[in-house]
């Protein structure tokens, strides 16, 4: 099995290079192994374009027969965009396929198992499982739910503070967590924020990476649409823009923001946006991934709704105070520690001074 692990491996370091490039497919690398000799490698770099185990095998050409096939994600077995990958591993002559996980899909799930075993294919199920699932955790939840992978960024101080009692926030951290963030922009779907984050700091949430990168499409959660038409986010030529509001709506504002290309969808009557409408809204449309970068305000709302899948809060060395100085997470007060929401499979890196703590939530039951 040790073996099998190492070019388990190299198939996931070869499916990450293609971050932020497949959506809304999965991230997906293969490689080509025969007498202990690597032959073949491939990775999914866009939807519509050849999969992994497709570019390793036309690398492997005729010596892939009796070899075998690491792939981190079930081989198709249908015809989408392109042909089922399954016929392209049985014809090559591969003798056994070490497959990372399952594909939920339901025009996958298993049927490319059951379609290489029928054809006398060995398939070696579970290698390095844990690793696979982790990183298409947000296809995997899209497919399962239907709604994206909400994750939601903090950016605080070592008392918890965002911001100044004015507002002043720049810069929380230091320079190599805020590269993390466009790195983090670069491989989501959407970003978003509630307009209060828009109103105060007049962002452009595009990716600013020094060889460029995805600009996700920019969620706004706005209920009365005080979004004003001229502020960076609704410049539609950078990146897509969506308002989710109420049926109280500006329809003044809405006309406005329209001519301007910004999509505008209400969620239906009430004060507040149905915050899970808006995902199932965006899931309908292909968004796998939400990267929130919003206020205490709309942090707190998402946990109440219990809409946030993971957490990455950055936390710098620095103490603010002031009792009027905003936090990550405002909402209604907790009255016992019992009511915390805690963070498991916790993982700490480093950014310069900066820490980052990332974990995935437990809400209490």
């Amino acid at each position: 099995m040790e073996h099998h692990e190492k070019w388990m491996r190299l198939a996931l370091q070869l499916a990450r290079s293609a971050e932020g490039q497949t959506s809304p497919n999965p991230l997906v690398g293969a490689v080509v192994v025969k007498d202990g000799r690597l032959i073949g490698m491939g990775a999914h770099l866009r939807a519509g374009t050849p999969h992994a185990e497709v570019h390793a095998l036309d690398m492997a050409g005729p010596e892939a027969h009796g070899s075998t096939l690491y792939v981190t994600l079930e081989p198709c077995n249908h015809y989408g965009r392109t042909p089922p990958c399954t016929e392209k591993v049985i014809t090559s002559g591969v003798k056994t396929v070490v497959i990372g996980s399952k594909d939920p899909d339901p025009r996958v799930a298993g049927s490319g198992i059951r379609r290489l075993q029928e054809a006398g294919v060995e398939v070696v199920l579970g290698v390095l499982e844990a690793e696979c699932l982790r990183l298409n955790e947000a296809y995997f939840h899209h497919r399962r739910t239907g709604r994206p992978f909400v994750t939601l960024k903090t950016a605080s101080t070592l008392d918890g503070k965002i911001a100044t009692h004015t507002g002043h926030s720049r810069w929380v951290t230091g320079e190599a967590a805020r590269a993390e963030v466009h790195r983090l922009r670069h491989i989501h779907d959407a970003i978003m924020v509630g307009v209060g984050t828009v109103l105060a700091d007049k962002p452009r949430l595009t990716t600013r990476l020094p060889r460029g990168g995805h600009n996700p499409i920019r969620v706004v959660i706005d209920s009365r649409l005080r979004l004003p038409s001229d502020t960076p986010v609704t410049d539609v030529t950078e990146a897509p823009t969506w308002v989710f509001c109420t049926d109280e709506r500006d329809p003044d504002k809405e006309e406005q923001l329209r001519a301007k290309g910004v999509k505008i969808v209400s969620t239906g009557p009430g004060p507040r946006v149905d915050l899970h409408r808006v995902m199932r809204v965006l899931g309908e449309h292909g968004v796998l991934s939400i990267l929130v970068e919003g206020g205490g305000t709309l942090n707190a709302a998402l946990l109440r709704e219990r809409l946030v899948d993971k957490v990455i809060a950055f936390v710098a060395p620095k103490l603010l105070g002031g009792q009027n100085s905003p936090t990550s997470v405002e909402g209604e007060e907790r009255e016992t520690m019992a009511e915390a929401i805690h963070l498991r499979d916790l993982e700490v890196q480093r950014f310069g001074e900066d820490l980052c703590v990332i974990g995935y939530p437990v809400f209490p039951s």
